[in-house]
C-alpha cells in the first residue's frame, strides 16, 4: 500500500473521530440548554406559586385578625347586655 494512501486513510479517520466528538459535543450542549430551559419554567413557577401562597396567607391573616375583633366587640356587647339585663343572676356575671 502507498504511503500517500495510509496518510489519506489516517487522515480521513482523524476528521472523522473530530466531527464525531463536534456532533457528541453539541448533542450534549444542546440537552443542557434544553434542562437548563425547563428548570428555569420550574424556578419561574415555584416563585409564582410562593407569592400567590403568601398573598393567600396575608389575607387569612387579616381575615382572622378581623374575626377576632369581632369576637371581642361580642363579647363585650354581651357582658354590657348581661350587666344591663335584670334576669341574669350575679353568680353568671
Amino acid at each position: 500500500m502507498d504511503t500517500w494512501l495510509i496518510v489519506v486513510i489516517a487522515v480521513a479517520a482523524v476528521l472523522l473521530v473530530a466531527v464525531v466528538l463536534w456532533v457528541v459535543s453539541r448533542s450534549r450542549n444542546r440537552k443542557l440548554d434544553e434542562r437548563r430551559v425547563e428548570a428555569s419554567q420550574h424556578r419561574e413557577k415555584a416563585e409564582l406559586q410562593s407569592f400567590r401562597a403568601r398573598e393567600r396567607e396575608a389575607a387569612a391573616q387579616e381575615e382572622l385578625e378581623r374575626a377576632q375583633n369581632e369576637r371581642e366587640v361580642a363579647e363585650t356587647h354581651a357582658r354590657r347586655a348581661d350587666e344591663l339585663d335584670p334576669d341574669v343572676d350575679d353568680s353568671e356575671r
